[in-house]
């Protein structure tokens, strides 16, 4: 009797847990798996610099993205992204990020096979404190940057994210640790 009270216990406890269900984009256990790729505004004539580095310290393996936004020049970006595939079909809530930055807004950009150029994208603001932190980002209040673009995308429909520094002048510091859908 004891031993199925235990039992019954950790089967509520596991189904509480927040990461059940999630599928992980990168958790960073084995960064070589993941490629992540940084560009900037330069691409389009913009003057922003900035660098990516895969860091470690005791307590976390984590992706740091540093640099400065310069809006000259009809640019303002420094951003690193990935290819997304094997997403199962199910229905996610949302983007699920574990970041710390140098307390400035950063967006996370999503691309669906309906976005194929550069300039379309859906677009999540949100706050990086200097404090690791797990920010959850509702796949609906994702905001679309092109009128024609449909309103809403599925979480199957996901081939690439980005976590990206843009929109004014300003050094930026952002740290990465883990990113899924959840």
């Amino acid at each position: 009797y004891m031993n199925m009270k235990k039992i019954v216990l950790m089967s509520i406890i596991l189904l509480m847990t927040d990461h059940l269900g999630a599928h992980i984009i990168d958790d960073l256990s084995n960064p070589n798996d993941r490629n992540w790729v940084y560009f900037t505004d330069t691409v389009m004539g913009g003057v922003s610099k900035g660098n990516l580095e895969f860091k470690e310290d005791k307590d976390e393996s984590y992706y740091r993205l540093t640099g400065f936004v310069n809006t000259d020049n009809n640019g303002g970006f420094i951003q690193f992204a990935t290819g997304v595939s094997g997403v199962p079909d199910k229905k996610y809530q949302g983007i699920r990020i574990k970041v710390r930055g140098n307390n400035e807004n950063y967006e996370l950009h999503i691309r669906t096979r309906l976005t194929p150029a550069p300039w379309q994208y859906y677009s999540y603001k949100f706050y990086a404190t200097n404090e690791w932190e797990t920010i959850e980002l509702p796949l609906e209040s994702f905001i679309k940057s092109n009128f024609y673009q449909p309103k809403s995308f599925k979480a199957t429909n996901i081939r690439s994210i980005g976590i990206v520094a843009i929109g004014k002048d300003f050094d930026a510091e952002i740290d990465l640790a883990r990113i899924e859908l959840y």
